[in-house]
């Protein structure tokens, strides 16, 4: 690979935009190169992980130049003992765990696809999986990253210790920021031990009502989920608990959780990893795919917000996180129009629900021509418009791609 761009090629389009030149580094050093060359020639340019969120956000508004982060892939340094790890941002996050495995760690993010999903993309699209119940998203397992600004410029933030605070606003803001601000480069991460062993508690035709008491009881029974999900087949939803760490504490938080539950079926094995496959596949399965967020304790409205978009589509599901207040939607767009009708009813029953919202991680083109990807702007949309003009003075990075516009 080399900074060198080439001709772009049909595949290095970005949602149905294609750009002249394609860059391909090795290095983050050689990625500052292409981005100095980029900024002479004043070129929109955009980044490309393993390309599982691309459908996140709009087209960009205009993309001369697209940079693949995927030569990027090497581990610079991990320390066990202080359970932090630094790599390249185009390092898949299989390729990660298989890495800090044998060393009994991991990183606490799960997002579908992890042969193809990069470290980089992650932070950039703030992707994440059921484990975000318990550890968080990657903001908060993010503690230093090495940005390559739009001038090409290297720049860095945080740390290399989970305790080092200073400078902690750059990791942050990145964060979700779907390379709109600078090229994600390094990141360290912090980092867990990987569990001895794991049980998921499953829960079957359950209302939306058991499904939204359900983080509360758990919490009055002093149990900690790693994961926490429901999924929406045959008008019921079926709940899974998933608990880890070392076997009597598992063990103990199981029997406890069945207690109270008084029914409730233990998977393990084979029949724990096909149900949260099984997650993965029903969240991330169409070509129209939907997050919602609204705040946990009005989950039963949120449902009935987001039953009428599940239904226009072909295939629809529906996946909850109940003590996140996240909800996906997912399946094949069948008519724009009732869809796009179906979304903006969502997005109004969700708005008061604790400043809740809906935003497009996929769209056919179809249906982009009649709702706008993101929804109305936040009410912070001028402090973010003015960190774009800060960092991204001549708005060429992913331009449009963001909320508002950015």
């Amino acid at each position: 690979m080399s900074a060198s761009p080439r001709p772009a090629e049909e595949r290095d389009a970005l949602l149905g935009v294609r750009p002249r030149l394609a860059a391909e580094p090795a290095s983050p050093e050689e990625a500052a190169e292409a981005m100095s060359a980029f900024a002479r020639d004043k070129l929109a340019v955009a980044f490309v992980g393993g390309g599982t969120d691309l459908g996140l956000g709009a087209p960009p508004a205009r993309l001369d130049a697209v940079l693949h982060t995927r030569g990027m892939a090497r581990v610079k340094e991990h320390a066990p003992s202080d359970q932090i790890v630094a790599v390249e941002a185009g390092i898949t996050l299989a390729a990660l765990q298989r890495h800090l495995a044998p060393h009994r760690q991991r990183l606490s993010i799960d997002p579908p696809f992890p042969e193809r999903a990069t470290v980089g993309g992650i932070v950039a699209a703030s992707a994440f999986g059921p484990l975000r119940t318990r550890y968080g998203s990657a903001r908060d397992l993010v503690i230093g990253i090495t940005l390559v600004r739009a001038d090409g410029v290297v720049a860095r933030g945080g740390g290399k210790v989970v305790k080092n605070v200073a400078g902690f606003d750059l990791p942050r803001l990145l964060c979700g920021s779907l390379g709109t601000l600078g090229l994600v480069a390094e990141v360290v991460f912090r980092l867990h031990p990987l569990p001895e062993t794991s049980a998921t508690l499953r829960f079957g035709g359950l209302a939306a009502q058991d499904v939204a008491e359900t983080p509360p009881v758990l919490r009055d029974l002093g149990v900690e989920p790693a994961a926490l999900a429901a999924v929406e087949e045959g008008g019921a939803f079926t709940l899974a608990a998933r608990f880890e760490g070392f076997a009597p504490g598992v063990a103990e938080q199981v029997a406890r959780t069945l207690a109270r539950a008084g029914s409730g079926e233990r998977l393990a094995g084979s029949e724990e990893a096909a149900f949260w496959a099984r997650h993965d596949a029903l969240r991330s399965a169409g070509d129209v795919r939907a997050k919602a967020t609204f705040a946990p304790g009005t989950l039963v409205r949120a449902v009935e917000a987001l039953r009428p978009l599940a239904g226009a589509l072909r295939g629809g599901a529906l996946v909850l996180h109940p003590a996140l207040g996240i909800a996906f939607v997912a399946g094949w767009l069948d008519g724009a129009d009732p869809a796009a009708a179906a979304i903006e009813s969502a997005r109004a029953a969700l708005g008061p629900l604790g400043n809740g919202a809906l935003v497009l991680a996929a769209a056919p083109p179809a249906l982009r021509a009649r709702v706008d990807a993101w929804g109305a702007a936040p009410p912070a949309i001028e402090v973010m418009r003015r960190l774009k003009r800060e960092m991204d003075p001549e708005a060429r990075l992913a331009p449009g791609r963001f909320v508002g516009g950015i």
